[in-house]
């Protein structure tokens, strides 16, 4: 992969980038109508499949928010068809990396020091590149370190890029102004915080050491005399990203073993910490033969407000949902029903509500679940195909649900599919309160 002498980072740079990309998907677009004159049975998939690499290299350019916002939309299947999130997904684990002139530029930026200087040993090759920054090996006193350096302009430019990304994100994701506004106010916070390296190494020691009690759960250690704002060293941990671990055949007693520290992770975050690790995709998992899982990355980080987590998780304890009173309360609190609706718009919004919420929590409805047999989250995607497509989710002029069910339901996805791979048998564990009472007579 050819590496980058240099990172657009002006606002009229980046927007021509912007502008390129979306002069390219609307050229697709005349061709493949003039294609379809000729051809009336001919599909998308080639449209989808030009404009997907188009925007692709374009967005890998420019890194940073905009590369974010693909790796995001590659998680989220409902969002786009199956070409886009095929080509996105690479940006989970590869991306065009910086020269190494333009890496110790970086290093002598922020420490006043080429990296030859700080380390023993220093490969200016990046071992992988992603979004917001590409990660180098690096070894002092013998120990092998992993340093991430943030690209150039990253930070400084995620808001107007989102700014700029949004008429491409309307042409490709079909959402309303609401629900496109609502979606990147959220996504462009959390984006911030991600660029905040010295955020992310507070963040990174105190949810490691808040879980490093869990089973078979391991974590790096960091190392703040080698990081600052825009650099964070850690100890190089190893183990097989998941599809290379599924390539070994693993037993099913090691997929569950992964598998239940995986969910174990999240019900602590989720219930004791109430802040979580809401970037779940699968370039940030490392597994072992053993059934050991190495957990990376922690700059994605979602604190959850204490309303917000209350509702939320009385919905997912299936004996809220038979309680109409207390039901319809949470969702006027949850903004599932605004107060511009009809009567029958309400009922409308509730069923499809009560049903997704029926679909997502099924987990918490029993002791153990078994996300390999169930099709289960085929079933989660296709019914959210479905209310994508509903005329009056799609033509409404307000966005719906809290905005903080962004990133709370993107992790839960995340933590579904990942467990659907890995054909997990696993304990649901929750708390007493979010236990429906059928499960807990089943003790007495």
């Amino acid at each position: 992969m050819n590496s980058q002498d240099k990172i657009p980072t002006s606002k009229v740079a980046r927007a021509t980038q912007f502008v390129k990309a979306g002069v390219k998907v609307g050229g697709n677009y005349i061709k493949h109508y003039s294609k379809k004159i000729l051809d009336p049975s001919l599909s998308k998939e080639e449209l989808h499949k030009d404009n997907a690499a188009d925007v692709y290299e374009t967005l890998s350019s420019l890194k940073g928010s905009a590369l974010k916002v693909a790796q995001m939309m590659s998680m989220d299947k409902n969002l786009l068809p199956r070409a886009y999130t095929d080509k996105f997904a690479m940006s989970q684990y590869s991306a065009p990396p910086l020269s190494s002139p333009l890496v110790i530029k970086t290093f002598r930026q922020y420490f006043g020091k080429s990296p030859a200087e700080m380390f023993d040993k220093f490969d200016l090759k990046a071992e992988n590149a992603a979004s917001i920054g590409q990660v180098h090996v690096a070894y002092k006193n013998s120990k092998k370190l992993a340093v991430k350096i943030q690209y150039p302009g990253v930070a400084e430019s995620i808001s107007s890029d989102l700014k700029m990304a949004r008429p491409l994100a309307v042409q490709l994701l079909k959402l309303n102004d609401a629900e496109i506004d609502r979606y990147f106010k959220e996504v462009e916070e959390r984006l911030l915080e991600e660029s905040n390296y010295d955020l992310e190494l507070k963040r990174s020691i105190e949810i490691t050491n808040a879980c490093e009690h869990i089973p078979h759960l391991f974590f790096s250690k960091y190392y703040p005399e080698f990081s600052s704002n825009r650099i964070l060293t850690m100890d190089w941990i190893e183990g097989m990203h998941l599809k290379e671990f599924l390539e070994t055949n693993p037993s099913q007693e090691i997929r569950n073993q992964i598998g239940q520290a995986l969910w174990d992770f999240y019900d602590y975050q989720m219930h004791t910490l109430r802040k979580v690790h809401a970037d779940p995709h699968p370039g940030n998992f490392l597994m072992t033969p053993d059934g050991k899982l190495g957990i990376l990355d922690f700059g994605c980080i979602k604190v959850i407000p204490d309303d917000y987590y209350q509702n939320y998780f009385a919905l997912m304890n299936p004996d809220t949902l038979n309680d109409e009173k207390r039901m319809q309360k949470i969702f006027w609190d949850l903004d599932f029903l605004l107060k511009e609706d009809s009567p029958k718009e309400q009922a409308l919004f509730s069923d499809i509500f009560k049903q997704m919420i029926r679909l997502l929590g099924r987990p918490f409805d029993s002791h153990t679940f078994d996300f390999g047999t169930t099709g289960y989250v085929d079933e989660i995607y296709q019914f959210l195909d479905f209310i994508s497509k509903m005329p009056e989710l799609k033509n409404g002029n307000s966005a719906r649900g809290s905005q903080h069910g962004l990133y709370v339901n993107r992790t839960y996805f995340g933590l579904y599919t990942i467990l659907n791979d890995l054909k997990a048998n696993i304990l649901t564990t929750k708390p007493d309160w979010v236990t429906p009472k059928h499960l807990k007579e089943a003790f007495v």
